[in-house]
């Protein structure tokens, strides 16, 4: 069995998995992640048609977010879910199907029969034979038939919309939609569904996802302050403390908070992984004093770090790696996240999820021995902090003791060369300010950088699902000076691993950003001629070394 995947920085050789992925994604996964793109092609080629004659197609958008989220890097690796949520595809696509072509009946119009097999995709019988259907719809038929160019556009777009599903599922959660959103997502996968080639046109559908990812980024920002507060600058423990404990990783506030309410007083300390570490900033979130830190670092460690940890894993969106044996009997999976042969939560009526395999993995644990030597960190610079004291801020660069701002985030990875932005991070000038946000602040969060004036040399601005408030704050900051974000004197120098990566740098394109760094690596799937375009209109650069970009930036 073959695959061919090249949508994550770690891809293998820089250009391609083909044998198992290197997230660790098998070849059966692989294929089915491909038809279930398919699939959700399909089902909005008929909710897209079907909202022209009036018909508001909810099942179907619900669909076709969760079928994007699922098969962005690191989220459902089982064969069994996938094929599952194929077989709902399809039944989906019926049933818009009707809706669209009883509509057009009745208003007296001719339906469409959309172009392409994905409308009329029938899912095989078994896994198996799903399986084969997959591989038959390999991103490498396309590249060796369309080229590098035209493949990797498509795909740059398919993954700018997999990366705006999961912020759009994240706010869903919470009960914040929009129904223009999910209109959008139907024309794009209707157009991708269309085998497009022109380069103009996919390039243009691709900044109108970082445009329309703006807006969902700052519909999860609105769901995420409401239902929590807004992050405040915390003290946060990163030093284990006595006692049964679980550790929640992934992105999912909502369910932090239900596990924090059905642990409350037994006993157990709950601590967040990964890019969780912000939940510790919200007012809501905190104020259960049981959660007691952050444990560990970045995604990537997560398999050394659960082995040593002596409680239950909760694993609550992507990020998910192959399972230890070690600890295989007390990780947990909820949402869209799965592992074949792991125990899963599901959601009941409302969302509420049940916890108690959880609690009770974690009761039946050691749990820390003892309380480890105390450190801490400070997180909880977002918007709403940074700017009550955008004043000082402002007059402290005016008097020319802040030089620079430098952005210094994304994701982090295991692949060689993420170690730059440490370097990077120590080397800024001690009259500068970083900001920093997402998994790759692991790379350097936990050392001493000082402050200016009274003003944080390091402001962590939370989550990757936390860069609307960093574009806000450049905005704001812009307002404040009178000029535009680009002559700000402000740096921005990203790591990328997975697609919510990508559809922030849409975004940030569609905004017209430029002279913006990226590494460690270039995306595999943009090709040299898409490459030329960028590095000519957006000045997009990969990085060098940290002395030389520190050069070239301070200029």
């Amino acid at each position: 069995m073959s695959m061919f995947c090249y949508q994550c920085e770690q891809t293998a050789k820089g250009t391609g998995c083909t044998v198992q992925g290197v997230c660790g994604k098998a070849p059966d996964a692989a294929a089915l992640q491909d038809l279930l793109v398919h699939a959700a092609e399909g089902v909005s080629q008929y909710a897209h048609r079907a909202r022209k004659v009036g018909v508001k197609p909810t099942e179907a958008d619900r669909f076709v977010v969760e079928a994007l989220f699922a098969t962005v890097t690191n989220v459902d690796f089982d064969p069994e879910r996938l094929a599952d949520t194929i077989r709902r595809g399809a039944a989906v696509r019926d049933k818009v199907r009707a809706a669209y072509e009883d509509a057009c009946r009745k208003q007296g119009k001719k339906p469409e029969t959309p172009a392409g097999a994905e409308a009329a995709l029938k899912p095989a019988g078994s896994v198996a034979e799903m399986v084969r259907q997959g591989e038959s719809l390999s991103i490498k038929k396309r590249l060796d038939g369309l080229g590098a160019d035209v493949a990797g556009l498509q795909e740059l777009v398919t993954y700018g919309l997999k990366g705006m599903a999961a912020y759009a599922d994240h706010a869903c959660v919470l009960g914040v939609q929009d129904d223009g959103v999910y209109a959008f997502i139907h024309e794009a996968l209707d157009f991708l569904a269309g085998n497009p080639s022109d380069v103009d046109a996919l390039v243009s559908m691709a900044l109108r996802v970082g445009e329309v990812n703006l807006k969902v980024m700052e519909m999860l920002d609105r769901a995420n302050t409401g239902a929590y507060g807004h992050p405040e600058p915390t003290q946060v423990r990163v030093t284990p403390v006595k006692g049964k404990c679980i550790v929640v990783s992934g992105h999912d506030l909502k369910d932090l908070k239900m596990l924090l309410e059905q642990t409350e007083g037994k006993g157990i300390h709950v601590y967040t992984h990964g890019e969780m570490l912000p939940c510790l900033a919200y007012p809501e979130l905190k104020k259960h004093k049981h959660l007691v830190g952050n444990y560990g670092g970045a995604w990537q460690d997560q398999q050394k770090e659960f082995d040593a940890f002596p409680g239950a894993v909760l694993m609550t969106t992507n990020c998910i790696q192959k399972p230890k044996e070690s600890y295989k009997g007390r990780i947990f999976t909820t949402g869209l996240v799965a592992w074949p042969g792991v125990t899963h939560i599901p959601a009941g009526p409302g969302g509420k999820k049940d916890f108690t395999p959880v609690i009770e993995a974690a009761l039946a644990a050691p749990g820390f021995a003892e309380d480890a030597p105390a450190k801490s960190i400070t997180i909880g610079f977002a918007r709403n902090t940074v700017m009550s004291v955008a004043g000082t801020v402002i007059d402290a660069v005016k008097a020319g003791k802040i030089r620079r701002f430098f952005l210094i985030g994304g994701c982090d990875g295991a692949k060689p060369g993420r170690n730059y932005y440490t370097e990077l991070a120590q080397k800024v000038p001690e009259d500068c300010v970083i900001l920093t946000l997402a998994c790759g602040k692991y790379r350097f969060n936990k050392l001493d950088f000082g402050d200016i004036g009274g003003i944080p040399r390091l402001l962590d601005c939370g989550q990757c699902n936390d860069a609307y408030s960093a574009i806000q704050i450049a905005v704001a900051l812009a307002k404040a000076f009178g000029c535009g974000v680009n002559d700000l004197p402000l740096s921005l120098v990203l790591s990328w691993y997975e697609q919510k990566a990508v559809c922030i740098l849409l975004t940030l394109l569609h905004l017209g950003i430029q002279n913006m760094r990226i590494g460690p690596s270039l995306p595999a799937f943009v090709g040299p001629n898409v490459l030329n375009v960028l590095v000519e209109k957006f000045h997009l650069t990969p990085i060098k070394t940290p002395e030389a970009d520190l050069a070239a930036m301070l200029g």
